[in-house]
Parts: C-alpha cells; structure tokens; sequence
C-alpha cells in the first residue's frame, strides 16, 4: 500500500505521576529530514526518537514534540545556600545593631532574599523514562502512520486509474500509426499522378518513398517500451514497499517515450494523443511528489 508523506498523529497519556505528550506531522520532502524536540533537561531522548521515527517513515520532513509535566511527587529538589542565607542574617544583625532597629529579624523575611536557595532537577532513570516516551511515541505514529495510509490509498486508485488510461492511449497510437503511412500512400499516389496526368506511374518509386516515411514514423518500439513502463508501474504499486523514488524515476522514462512519439508522429490525430498522455503525465508527477 502507498503512504502519502503529509500525515498527522498525536497521543497524550498519563503514566507513573507524568503526563506525557507526542505529536507527529509531516510533509513532503525529497528525502528523509527529522526536526526532533524534547525538553532541553531531556536531550537524550532526541536521539532515540529520531532512530525510532527512522524504522517507522523512510521519506519526508517529519516533525516530533515531545512534551512531559511531573504530577505528584516533585522532579527538584530545593538546596538551601547556608553560607549565603548565614552572611545575609548577619548583616541583618549588624544593620539592627548599628540604627537601633526593631530586630524583626525572621525566617520570612531573610526568605525574600531568593539567591539563597536553588533548585535542583532529580537525575532521571533514562532507561525508565524511554520506556515511557517510546509506548506514547509508538501510539502517535500508529495514528500518524494510519493517516499516511488512508491518503496514499486515495492516490493510488487516481494513479491506476490514469495508467490504466494511458494504456489505452497507447494502444490508440499502436492502432493509428499504420493508418498514418496507408494514408500517406494514397496522398503520395493522387499527388504524383495529378502531377503525371496520363503517364505511367514509377510504383517502385512510390513503394521506396512510402518505406523511407513509414520508418520515420514508426512508433511501435515506443509503445512497447511504454507498455513495459505501464506494467512496471503496476508491480511498483503491488509491491507494497515505499514507491516514491522509484515511481518518480519510472515517470521520466515514460515521459521520454511520450516525447519521442510526438516528435516522430506526422498525424494530427496522434498528436492530440500525445498532448492528452503529456497532461496525464504531469498529473501523475504531481501526485508522486506527494508519496513516501
């Protein structure tokens, strides 16, 4: 099945006192690009999600966040500075001393001076901690990877449909293109004998000259090759695997063939083909872009 490469999933969970957050999108992109964020105190999660995203979505610029709040019991601790809180309690005394104040001089008020304590983040058990992000991580790419799914079925139904109509476009052109050089043969004929009025006509001569323009027209290695190129396209879809490269590689072979068609072809009605397979293909261009 195809995946498109714009996708969406989020999932929010609530496991071991933290509330943890993940959401996933992504578009299109000729490659892979992983733009990761984490909270900055848990940098080495940005790592694993990356690897874990990277076994999960082979092309495209995805976007992770990852977002997790402690509930109940806190992740700091608060350090008391007491060489700092003992110089201001002393000074304190010194400034009660020498105007006469009233000593006021309690744990409130020496706790307004704020640089005497700090806060220190517990050290995390990463193993744990992964643990938790990877079972909310893998729930959001489930959903994302569904809403990747669902749009690539979408495409490929419009791509089989236009490759089916190419196919019949082509046959179209293997059909006329014999027409175009009997045609030829019955224009060179009326020409040469209006020109000749009564006298004999060369039918050796009409036979070299229909040969040399039935061989510049000739089209069928080209609508051989297309057909190859259509069969192929449908193994591609059929394979199951990520088609993206491959279908946008095989989409400039067929335009090749597509071109050189309308350069050999010296019929209107074969013309007219070739601008209907040339908008087909440009359709289908578009839609590759879109597919991982």
């Amino acid at each position: 099945m195809l995946k498109s490469m714009t996708g969406y999933g989020r999932q929010e969970t609530v496991a071991e006192g933290k509330k943890i957050l993940v959401e996933v999108k992504s578009v299109n992109h000729r490659f892979s690009d992983y733009n990761i964020k984490v909270p900055r105190h848990l940098g080495f999660l940005e790592d694993r999600v990356r690897k874990y995203a990277s076994t999960r979505v082979t092309r495209g610029k995805i976007d992770i966040y990852v977002s997790l709040e402690s509930y109940g019991e806190a992740d700091s601790d608060i350090i008391l500075n007491e060489e700092l809180a003992g110089n201001y309690i002393e000074e304190l005394k010194k400034l009660r001393d020498k105007f006469n104040l009233t000593d006021d001089i309690s744990v409130s008020s020496v706790a307004r001076y704020t640089d005497i304590f700090k806060t220190e983040r517990r050290e995390e058990d990463e193993e744990k901690l992964w643990s938790l992000v990877e079972a909310v991580l893998s729930d959001a790419m489930e959903a994302f990877i569904a809403m990747r799914e669902r749009e690539g079925e979408r495409i490929e139904k419009d791509l089989r449909e236009r490759i089916k109509l190419m196919s019949e476009l082509a046959k179209d052109i293997d059909e006329r293109s014999p027409q175009t050089v009997a045609e030829y043969r019955e224009r060179l004929y009326a020409k040469i004998k209006e020109l000749l009025d009564d006298r004999d006509i060369d039918e050796a001569r009409i036979l070299t000259e229909v040969a040399i323009f039935a061989d510049k027209v000739a089209v069928n290695e080209e609508t051989v090759r297309l057909g190859s190129h259509f069969e192929e396209f449908y193994r591609i879809l059929d394979s199951g695997e990520p088609a993206g490269r491959k279908l946008d590689f095989l989409i400039q072979e067929i335009n090749r063939e597509v071109n050189t068609i309308g350069s050999k072809a010296n019929d209107i009605e074969i013309a007219k083909i070739v601008v209907t397979l040339k908008g087909e293909i440009e359709k289908l261009r578009e839609q590759i872009q879109n597919i991982e």
